[in-house]
């Protein structure tokens, strides 16, 4: 049981994502849900590139001098950054504004899933050696994969109009979770440390800050009343904000 329990908390992490993708089931006007959902999904993945990957990073670099590790995160952010800069170069320009959307969806997905690997295998280590800080491990990443859900679930369906498949999305990039559990379990165990969990964390960190300030908020700030959409950004900040200090 002692050997299995790592993989549970891993699942229920990954499934805290599909709570938030509860969300599509809200109804009201189109245009501000998903102007507000994309601010606030913005607001979350910034928050949380640099109040959790970027603190994680230089915590995992700790014994490098300083300027050094100034260096090694500087270089793996900008790594980050451009590893969706060229997946967007290669994805088609013309597209409809469902087909904008649905793009965003995939942005954000990929950034999730990609984020979501290391955080498994993080959460199953610990909680191997650990079971009471891997509880709350746990219960930190699912307070943010929920906001996580909503960033991948509205775009999704108000592109396709399809619930089945923006929850079966939602429901896919949870499971990366409890996947990179399985990775570590099966790859890793023995062989990570935190030279390269730091340089992962910071490559992430570079990967959602592109996503949410050059794709989700200049997406949500093309609908009207942009004062709205900046606060829903600052709502997402804030929310992940409180969320970290109180885990």
């Amino acid at each position: 049981m002692r050997e299995i329990l790592p993989f549970i908390l891993c699942l229920l992490a990954g499934l805290s994502t599909l709570i938030g993708g509860l969300f599509i089931y809200i109804k009201g006007n189109k245009n501000n849900i998903i102007k507000c959902s994309l601010a606030f999904a913005s607001g979350v993945m910034l928050s949380v590139s640099i109040f959790d990957l970027l603190k994680e990073s230089i915590i995992m670099f700790r014994n490098f001098p300083k300027k050094e590790v100034f260096l090694l995160i500087t270089l793996f952010v900008i790594i980050g950054l451009i590893i969706p800069f060229f997946i967007d170069k290669t994805l088609p320009k013309k597209i409809n504004q469902n087909g904008k959307l649905y793009k965003l969806g995939i942005f954000v997905i990929i950034a999730i899933i990609i984020h979501n690997l290391p955080e498994g295998m993080i959460t199953y280590i610990t909680s191997e050696t650990n079971i009471k800080l891997g509880i709350s491990i746990t219960i930190a990443i699912a307070m943010h994969n929920i906001p996580e859900g909503i960033s991948i679930a509205m775009p999704i369906y108000y592109a396709t109009k399809n619930k089945k498949k923006a929850l079966k999305l939602t429901f896919l990039s949870g499971m990366s979770e409890p996947l990179g559990a399985l990775l570590a379990f099966i790859f890793l165990k023995n062989i990570i440390n935190n030279n390269i969990m730091g340089a992962l964390f910071a490559i992430i960190a570079g990967i959602m800050s592109y996503i949410s300030i050059i794709e989700l908020l200049p997406a949500a700030l093309k609908y009207k009343e942009k004062k709205k959409t900046i606060i829903c950004f600052l709502i997402g900040i804030l929310f992940m904000y409180v969320n970290h200090m109180l885990s």
